[in-house]
């Protein structure tokens, strides 16, 4: 039997090792738990008509969301993209700011976005403005940053749903 070369063998010793190291991160999403997303609040703070010079029409809202990290690891999700639906009407895309989470933690996640108020969606958003009930629904996707374990993608799903109701903001 023919040995291999010293230089040869630590070679392939080094890449033993390599591929052993990779084998957790080829098997990270189907290990990863899905973080969680409770809303704990949403609120229109502005509606702003166009005007003069080209402004458009745009709504203020903040959204209060509690995220929930179920992994044994702590985690950061880099970026989480969502879609707004008032009574099934497409309101806009927003990223939302990201988020440290503590392993088997939860933490804060706060937006404060402006969204654009079309012909389609005025009615929706002058409901909550009035204090009146609107459907609503948050899709998303979202990048688990895991460090050197990978940044696997998640979604899309819904983040929250549920009915908007707020105390009025319009006298009329």
């Amino acid at each position: 039997m023919k040995r291999l070369p010293r230089p040869a063998l630590l070679a392939a010793s080094l890449l033993a090792l390599l591929l052993c190291g990779c084998a957790p991160l080829a098997g990270l999403p189907s290990a990863v738990q899905v973080p969680t997303f409770e809303l704990e609040g949403v609120r229109l703070t502005g509606l702003n008509l166009p005007g003069g010079g080209g402004n458009p029409a745009l709504a203020a809202v903040t959204v209060r969301l509690r995220v929930g990290n179920p992994n044994p690891l702590p985690v950061r999700l880099a970026r989480v993209d969502a879609q707004l639906l008032l009574d099934g009407e497409d309101v806009g895309t927003v990223t939302l700011p990201g988020v440290n989470l503590p392993a088997r933690g939860e933490g804060p996640l706060v937006a404060e976005v402006r969204l654009p108020v079309t012909l389609t969606t005025a009615g929706a958003f002058l409901r909550v403005a009035r204090g009146q009930a609107v459907a609503f629904r948050v899709d998303g996707r979202f990048t688990a940053d895991f460090g050197r374990l990978g940044q696997p993608s998640f979604g899309p799903f819904t983040l929250a749903q549920g009915v908007w109701q707020q105390p009025p903001i319009l006298p009329f």
